[in-house]
C-alpha cells in the first residue's frame, strides 16, 4: 500500500510499517501545503494519507478525494506514543476505502 505520512508525524514511523511504500510530505516536496491541496496532490500517487489531525474530516469533504485517510488518536505525535497503536494501524490499512476517514486508537 502506498502511504503518505503527514508532516505532523515523525519520519521514523516509516520503519515501523513494514510491507508498505511510505513517503513523507517533505520527501514529496509538499512541506507547508495545506490539507485540501495536499490531498489533491496525493490522489493517484498514494492510497492512504496518515495523520494525527483529528479535525481533518471536519475541515475537508473527504468524499471528493480518491484517497483514504487514517487518523491516529494518540497522546502525542511522539513515536513512543504511536508505537502501541501500530498493530491496530497495520490491521486497518488493508481495509480502508478512498474518500473515507478511519480512526485508530483511543
Amino acid at each position: 500500500m502506498r502511504v503518505l505520512l503527514d508532516e505532523c508525524l515523525p519520519r521514523r514511523l516509516k520503519r515501523e510499517l513494514p510491507g508498505h511504500d511510505i513517503k513523507t510530505v517533505a520527501e514529496c516536496g509538499w512541506a507547508g501545503v495545506k490539507n485540501g491541496q495536499l490531498l489533491g496532490r496525493a490522489v493517484g500517487q498514494f492510497d492512504v494519507f496518515l495523520t494525527v489531525d483529528r479535525h481533518l474530516a471536519f475541515q475537508q469533504n473527504l468524499a471528493t478525494f480518491a484517497i483514504a485517510v487514517v487518523a491516529i488518536r494518540a497522546v502525542s505525535n511522539d513515536l513512543d506514543d504511536l508505537r502501541p497503536l501500530l498493530p491496530e494501524l497495520l490491521l486497518v490499512l488493508p481495509t480502508v476505502s478512498p474518500g473515507t476517514i478511519t480512526m485508530v486508537g483511543a
